[in-house]
């Protein structure tokens, strides 16, 4: 994306809006009216992305369920901006503002809508439910509680905890229910106010879809084309190495792809079927390819998962011993084998993916995988500009994005939110239940207590500071068996990078349990 100012003292990224066309701006200006947008700030880094497929039917069912109306989005452009959080939260950017916040709470296993200023002054007029007014109070009122002898008003019936649209005088804001809507005008603390304003008065957004948000950033879409396209030709240009895409299914691969042929003309592609992908991504990936003509060249994992689970136990998002066995093994046998001169490959990474990829450069290298060149054309790409590419040339898309997945890969990842894991659920109840009920099992054979899985407490072997506190405040012993830390060696099984014959050493941290293996079934 062009640079953009950056407020670094509050972590704040300046993006711009066309009130005109209704959509995002990612170039200079928008490519349809010209004009140079209106400036607003999301939360850092900023890798804001469209609202799509099924996310646009949850989002507005969940404001239908708390204001009995979506009316204020309906047929605009939405975007999601991911910001940390204990699990899934992203900001709600439409109308050129930031109006809400979409979050999973993670004890009820719920997505929940809370509103910004925007968003209360945006629903107010045609909320049907959880508005109150309130009066008699003066003062600085964010942040503050008001009392139910305050309580003028009530639209709706609510329940303590619920979020509300707070109305006083002409001012307008979020709040949160402390009380019942039946027991609110005598409760001693009958709400929160979280913000409280006067309109702000930028404009309503036209409609606006995919094909507008094409068509208001071509120029820019084509500039950073042509520039990625220009980056690969200039490398590979006189170099005898075939060039390849790694192709796992994924978004910022596709468009990786489709650079690459822009560039090259008929990459071959790279997939590792690791033997835990989703089925439609081992569908679409060979659908695309034959679509595309491409040479696919896929590795297989095989059953290098479930021989090593028992002894390892769950991946961990600070334990990834499945990558090495079920992904970099077994691509790099394959680019041996195939690729013996060597391959020059274009991947998808991108440095607003993580911060471990914040400073990917065009060219990187693999030390385990001495015979490949990695590209990466997209690493300054935002998910706005990937999706953007895509839609602009037509390319198609894992289906998987259309069913509320913000990333996709093997269907149990550590490293996938618990939000992503309650999705798998939704579409897929039997690969979720096969792997619940290992994990289940794994636990209670060291000693550890049901939400040890419920929650995802499986997903760490070291707890970060924010499941900490979610255990410390439900009172969880998440310590185990009496088996403590250390480390012991283990045998891996599989394809591995390190020595030939397919068997290495690695180090196994015993952080948990008593050793007791259960086999898991695989789906």
């Amino acid at each position: 994306m062009d640079a953009q100012p950056r407020n670094a003292a509050n972590g704040k990224e300046t993006m711009r809006w066309c009130d005109a066309c209704g959509t995002l701006i990612l170039g200079a200006r928008c490519s349809v009216c010209g004009s140079a947008g209106r400036e607003f700030e999301v939360n850092s880094p900023g890798d804001i992305r469209p609202c799509m497929g099924d996310s646009r039917g949850i989002l507005e069912g969940l404001l239908r369920d708390a204001f009995g109306t979506a009316a204020p989005i309906e047929r605009k452009a939405v975007f999601f901006n991911k910001v940390p959080g204990e699990d899934r939260t992203d900001e709600i950017v439409a109308h050129g503002s930031v109006i809400g916040i979409l979050r999973f709470d993670i004890p009820s296993e719920r997505l929940q809508v809370e509103l910004r200023l925007r968003g209360a002054e945006l629903f107010a007029p045609v909320a049907s439910k959880n508005v109150v007014s309130i009066s008699g109070v003066s003062g600085h009122l964010k942040g503050k509680g008001v009392a139910g002898e305050n309580v003028s008003a009530i639209i709706g019936e609510f329940r303590s905890g619920d979020p509300i649209i707070v109305r006083k005088g002409t001012k307008t804001g979020p709040g949160v229910a402390m009380a019942d809507s039946a027991d609110m005008r005598s409760a001693e603390k009958a709400l929160r106010v979280r913000d409280l304003g006067a309109p702000s008065g930028p404009p309503l957004s036209p409609d606006a879809d995919d094909r507008t948000f094409v068509a208001c950033n071509r120029e820019h879409l084509e500039s950073i084309e042509r520039r990625a396209v220009g980056e690969i030709r200039s490398y590979v240009k006189g170099r005898k190495q075939s060039v390849t895409v790694s192709f796992s299914g994924g978004k910022d691969s596709l468009a990786a792809c489709g650079l690459a042929i822009e560039a090259v003309g008929s990459p071959e592609l790279l997939f590792t079927d690791t033997g835990l992908e989703f089925p439609e991504t081992v569908a679409y990936v060979r659908r695309f390819a034959e679509e595309k003509g491409l040479k696919l060249h896929a590795a297989e994992a095989g059953s290098a998962f479930r021989d090593n689970v028992d002894t390892f136990g769950p991946p961990a998002k600070d334990f990834r011993w499945c990558c090495k066995v079920c992904k970099l093994g077994p691509i790099t046998d394959l680019i041996a084998r195939d690729f013996p001169r060597g391959t020059v490959t274009c991947e998808g990474n991108r440095s607003l993916e993580s911060f471990s990829r914040s400073g990917t450069e065009f060219v990187s290298r693999n030390p385990f995988v001495p015979n490949q060149t990695n590209l990466n054309p997209v690493r300054d790409w935002c998910a706005a500009e990937i999706w953007g590419y895509i839609w602009m040339k037509g390319l198609d898309y894992n289906p998987l994005y259309n069913r509320d997945f913000e990333r996709i890969g093997c269907y149990l990842c550590a490293s996938c939110l618990a939000s992503e894991w309650r999705n798998t659920k939704r579409i897929h109840p039997e690969m979720y239940s096969d792997w619940e009920a290992y994990l289940h099992r794994y636990a209670e054979s060291r000693g550890l207590p049901p939400e040890y899985v419920d929650l995802g407490f499986w997903r760490w072997k070291v707890l970060p500071p924010k499941m900490r506190q979610l255990a410390d405040s439900m009172g969880l012993d998440l310590r185990g068996g009496p088996e403590g830390g250390g480390m012991s060696m283990k045998l891996m099984k599989g394809a591995s990078v390190c020595v030939a014959g397919g068997y290495s050493m690695e180090p196994w941290p015993r952080c948990r349990g008593r050793g007791i293996s259960r086999t898991w079934r695989m789906p």
